[in-house]
């Protein structure tokens, strides 16, 4: 059995071998797509042999998968950040905001994330986990009788086309001329076509007395 330092430089070596294989990964499906990437084209490029690659991640579906696991999984922990406000639509809002950020900021990240797949990839469990917690919200707008229309999932949807837009058009032409408060508008005025305002509880209950 190795010492602790030993066993630590080894866990180090793998890490980095796992990552700049990812890296490698991540900068030839953006450069070609899924369709066009090989193994050989990434050994071409990392310069890790074949047989390195299938031992971290056993083969090409489990190696874009990981990959996909871990740009979700930066995704969900800043989605996840986002306080939980009482009032849904202020949830909803939040979250689309913080969404939009990510991208602008993770511009590489949101390109391989949204990019056309080849093949369907399962959703990490925390990207899941954010989803679920949206749908929650859009079906409490609808138990409170809020939501313009009758179909939650089709709000939702609506929503994440907007921000999806809003990102990617933005990380396409950085140089245009973008208003300052273009993105906060456009998600406003998408929530109130979507969702009627909170009642006043306060006045609500004065009227009931």
């Amino acid at each position: 059995m190795g010492s602790p330092a030993s066993e630590q430089r080894r866990s180090e070596q793998r890490a980095q071998v796992r990552r700049a294989i990812l890296d490698a990964t991540e900068a030839l499906l953006l450069e070609a797509g899924e369709d066009a990437f090989s193994i050989r084209r990434l050994v071409e490029r990392c310069g890790f042999t074949a047989p390195t690659i299938y031992h971290h991640f056993g083969d090409k579906t489990g190696l874009i998968d990981a990959l996909l696991d871990e740009r979700f999984e930066s995704l969900a922990r800043q989605l996840k950040r986002v306080p939980r406000a009482g009032d849904p639509l202020v949830y909803l809002r939040a979250m689309a905001l913080a969404f939009v950020r990510f991208g602008l900021r993770n511009p590489t990240h949101y390109r391989l994330l949204f990019a056309p797949r080849a093949q369907q990839h399962a959703l990490p469990r925390s990207a899941l986990e954010v989803q679920e917690t949206l749908e929650q919200a859009w079906t409490e707008l609808w138990e409170e009788g809020r939501l313009r229309t009758g179909d939650a999932g089709a709000a939702g949807q609506a929503l994440f086309c907007l921000v999806y837009g809003l990102t990617s058009r933005r990380i396409a032409s950085p140089a245009d001329d973008w208003s300052k408060t273009g993105i906060e508008d456009a998600i406003d005025a998408l929530l109130r076509g979507l969702v009627a305002p909170e009642p006043d509880r306060n006045a609500r209950r004065e009227r009931e007395r």
